[in-house]
């Protein structure tokens, strides 16, 4: 399926099979057929190769294409079905392996993998390799271990480099690399080679309605509204990343959580609900121009009414642009009579309902989206020239953003844009209207059929010319590489989608026979069969490579780019130039002058940016010879100064020096997702990973600590889990910690001092911290802003003391009634209930514990003898008046129970 590499993918393949280093290519330049080809020359016994950060659904496809190809030894997964036992059989097999991380790390870190016979790591998605992830943690044990092994890594997202300080330099310092490998689609070499065989290119530029462009021009008044109150509540953010150009894009929420995340629990309710805006007007933009006016003037009528997404702080609402939008909006799915129509201006437009069928009468609209009408005249072109063909028909390709579009596009097809948009709105805005609806629903019936199977039309009017508002372009050469991939459609779907679509989809079944191809269920809409035509959504597949998998078992003639994405567009390229003798015509349709041209403008400029300043980095950037780590002169593979087995515990015994332990620290299998393992292997302590219930790091046989983030902390709070962690921690060991830890790009508060009252509350954090304090008054709270802090904490509170047992660590569970070696002490009944005595504290229970065996002996004790052994004379009279005097009953309670004997 993949078929051969093309000249620059030789290349590509070459250059990094002959050294180590990172590959940064353009996106959809195929960086997984260059991944698949290392993996077919690794897939043999006589080596082991580990392929790190790649998904399931990834694992099963390039299984399956190596299979396909006849490769016999076969790439394996370890997970934790795979028992421990077992799982160094499976390294010493060799070929490639997908190891879960968190197992690599245990296995690593315990010598269950045989280091010495890797023969190198593959790091695919390399870009998020960073000193905190698990990846990073297994290259430097594997360094550490391996000195020959090789380690090449691979990304397509050079914009992943573009921010931060040197970005790509710390990538390479953690991926132990030092070539650097640039492929941007501008390459020389990569553009002759797309040149040579490049397909037929039609672009489509589609003009907006009216009532669309002013709707469009009403949100970009409100956001850049939205944006000059962000600004002048926030004067310290960057103007230029507020920009209205940078609001369209996809990364434009990322750039303000880049710079509102470090003090967002300090922020007013105002920014905050400013950015909530901004998100739901970008959702608004997209929907524009992705759905149909019904869908977006639901979405708009859903919004306006909900109260979790605009509360007292949206403003904007009472706008003369989002009274435009609104009117904008309702005109393009209906109209009222002009007797009956007033239209109020200003923030009393806002409080006019829409009127029931018993006051006005509403005449539908439903305006059609003007891509439809340009896809119409596209299949009805194809048609006719398959039909003038001498050859078998061309089959067709559809490629839409998403699954909700690819859904309406498939009902529009089959049925014509009438009955779509009419169903649409029984089922969304006309249920307020019963009566309307039932007589929607009866003409809807009526309505003739879209494009048909034979390829006949119903009520879609026949246009054998480009409509007025369409603007055609044919072009020879393939600039539809400047295209852009549209944004995930993750926020969208969830808001104001009603699942309408599928509802129309289960009605059609039967209708027609579905086409018969071998893929997944939500990776196509199969429409026609003569020709064959898909419909297929560029994002949101289960499966990663369905589009590739449809590409190319369909082997499509003509491909209609409904929505472009970038990835795609490069692909569509390479689909071509790897079979330089079939046909490829493709259809690329786009509103002219919208922010869905603006956006995909934007975002390939910012690709070739990202290129540019990666080119210019890697002149200037300087390596030192032993980043590879070949050598032991590479500082970052140094644990610490002092060995790691140091001499922690000189005690004497019978006057011979204990042998010496090393010195480590027993660590819950979870906390291995976290960077603190790794910092503490880095500072010189040996980890030992182990299963604990009780504490997630123990540093001695008596100290224990649960490490909690910020957030767990809240939630565990909230939920009373941290109570049940804590009893678990006193009961059995003397020394339990609560670590609380923060992330260092965050400030150093639990809370803003905004958030403190006078009164405490049963929901404020500090009011329920202060409880568990009072209850546990052993617990002791570690505050840390970072890992980094927390490591050298942990070091300074092992100096001096006794290592602790994995064995006697895991044996401790919650539900243990005690601990061998300190049962007397640890009973957790008359334990806790000693400390509850009058008399009795922190300070002196231990010597209770000492001169009485159980609470019977405690009530045996004289006055006297408790003085002397508490040493306070008040605590004592206190403790024997509680254990001695009867307790004050009340007279009449005597009296009413002498009566009733």
């Amino acid at each position: 399926m993949a078929g051969p590499l093309l000249e620059f993918e030789t290349e590509m393949f070459l250059s990094l099979f002959g050294s180590d280093g990172l590959l940064v290519a353009a996106e959809g330049m195929g960086i997984d057929r260059i991944l698949l080809q290392f993996m077919r020359v690794y897939s043999e016994q006589g080596s082991l190769v580990l392929l790190l950060n790649t998904t399931t659904p990834e694992q099963e496809y390039l299984t399956e294409q190596l299979q396909v190809e006849g490769v016999t030894h076969l790439p394996r997964t370890v997970t934790s079905d795979v028992q421990s036992t077992e799982r160094y059989n499976v390294y010493t097999e060799g070929g490639v392996l997908f190891v879960t991380s968190r197992i690599l790390v245990v296995d690593f870190l315990t010598d269950r993998i045989p280091a010495h016979l890797i023969s190198g790591i593959l790091v695919y998605r390399a870009h998020k390799i960073i000193e905190s992830c698990q990846e990073a943690f297994i290259l430097r044990l594997f360094r550490q271990k391996n000195k020959t092994g090789f380690i090449k890594a691979f990304t397509d997202k050079a914009t992943a480099f573009s921010s931060g300080f040197c970005q790509v330099e710390r990538v390479m310092r953690n991926l132990f690399v030092k070539k650097l490998y640039l492929w941007p689609r501008f390459q020389a070499s990569v553009n002759t080679a797309l040149e040579r065989h490049k397909p037929e290119v039609v672009e489509l530029h589609v003009s907006l309605t009216p009532a669309m462009r002013a709707i469009q021009s009403s949100i970009l008044d409100i956001m850049s509204a939205c944006l000059k109150e962000l600004k002048r509540y926030n004067p310290t953010l960057e103007a230029e990343d507020l920009s209205l150009e940078n609001t369209l894009g996809n990364a434009f929420e990322k750039t303000i959580r880049h710079y509102l995340d470090p003090l967002w629990h300090q922020l007013g309710a105002k920014t905050k609900g400013l950015v909530q805006d901004l998100k739901v007007l970008r959702v608004l933009l997209l929907y524009l121009t992705q759905y149909d006016c019904v869908t977006f003037l639901n979405l708009l009528e859903s919004l306006r009414s909900s109260q979790k997404i605009f509360g007292s702080n949206s403003g904007w609402l009472f706008l003369d642009s989002s009274t435009s939008m609104f009117v904008n909006a309702r005109s393009r799915v209906y109209r009222i009579a002009e007797s009956k129509k007033k239209l109020k201006v200003g923030a009393e437009a806002e409080k006019q309902k829409l009127p029931s069928a018993s006051e006005v009468k509403r005449k539908l609209v439903l305006e059609k989206s003007p891509k439809w009408e340009a896809l119409t005249e596209v299949l009805q072109e194809i048609e006719r020239e398959n039909k003038s063909s001498e050859h078998e028909p061309g089959r067709v390709l559809i490629c839409a953003s998403d699954d909700r579009t690819c859904a309406q596009l498939q009902q529009y097809i089959r049925h014509g844009s009438d009955r779509l948009l009419n169903r649409l709105y029984v089922r969304t805005i006309g249920k307020r209207d019963s009566a309307a609806a039932a007589a929607l629903e009866l003409d809807s019936h009526k309505k003739g059929k879209g494009w048909s199977k034979k390829g006949g039309k119903g009520k879609e009017p026949a246009q054998k010319k480009p409509t007025k508002s369409t603007k055609r372009t044919s072009r020879p050469s393939l600039t539809l590489t400047q295209m852009v991939g549209k944004e995930e459609m993750d926020e969208a779907a969830a808001m104001g989608s009603s699942g309408d679509e599928d509802e129309l989809m289960d009605e059609d079944e039967g209708e027609e026979e579905q086409l018969k191809l071998d893929l997944s269920s939500d990776a196509y809409y199969g429409v026609l069969k003569e020709p064959l035509t898909v419909i297929h959504p560029l994002k949101g597949c289960t499966d990663p490579h369905s589009l590739t998998r449809v590409l190319h078992e369909v082997e499509p003639s003509f491909v209609v780019l409904y929505d472009a994405e970038v990835s795609f567009v490069r692909q569509l390229e390479i689909y071509k130039a790897s079979r330089p003798g079939k046909a490829l015509r493709v259809y690329f349709l786009i509103y002219g002058g919208s922010t869905e041209e603006q956006k995909y403008l934007t975002a390939l400029s910012k690709e070739k940016k990202a290129f540019e300043h990666l080119i210019r980095e890697k002149a200037t950037m300087v390596i030192p010879e032993e980043r590879e780590g070949r050598e032991d002169t590479n500082l970052d593979l140094a644990r610490s100064l002092e060995p790691a087995n140091a001499t922690t515990n000189s005690r004497k015994a019978g006057g011979q020096e204990q042998p010496k332990e090393p010195s480590r620290v027993i660590v819950d299998m979870r906390e291995f997702r976290s960077e603190l393992p790794s910092l503490l292997h880095r500072r010189g302590l040996d980890i030992e990973p182990v299963t604990l219930e009780v504490g997630d790091y123990i540093l001695t046989p008596d100290t224990c600590v649960e490490r909690k983030s910020v957030s767990d902390l809240i939630g565990s709070l909230q939920s009373g889990r941290l109570y049940t962690q804590c009893l678990s921690m006193t009961r059995y060991y003397r020394k339990p910690v609560l670590l609380i830890e923060f992330d260092p790009a965050k400030p150093f508060s639990l809370m803003a001092r905004s958030d403190f009252r006078h009164e405490i509350s049963s929901n404020d954090i500090s009011s329920k911290l202060t409880l568990l304090t009072l209850h546990f008054p052993r617990l002791r709270i570690l505050w840390c802003p970072s890992p980094h802090a927390t490591a050298d904490l942990f070091l300074e509170l092992k100096q001096g003391r006794l290592e602790p047992n994995a064995a006697a660590a895991q044996a401790v569970t919650a539900e243990s009634d005690m601990v061998s070696e300190s049962s007397g002490l640890y009973n957790p009944g008359p334990y806790d209930f000693l400390l509850k005595m009058p008399g009795v504290n922190i300070k002196n229970y231990r010597a209770l514990i000492k001169n009485a065996n159980s609470l019977a002996d405690l009530t045996k004790l004289s006055q006297d003898k408790l003085a002397e052994i508490l040493g306070n004379a008040l605590n004592a009279k206190l403790l024997y008046d509680f254990l001695h005097n009867v307790a004050d009953v009340p007279a009449p309670v005597q009296k009413a129970k002498q009566t009733s004997k």
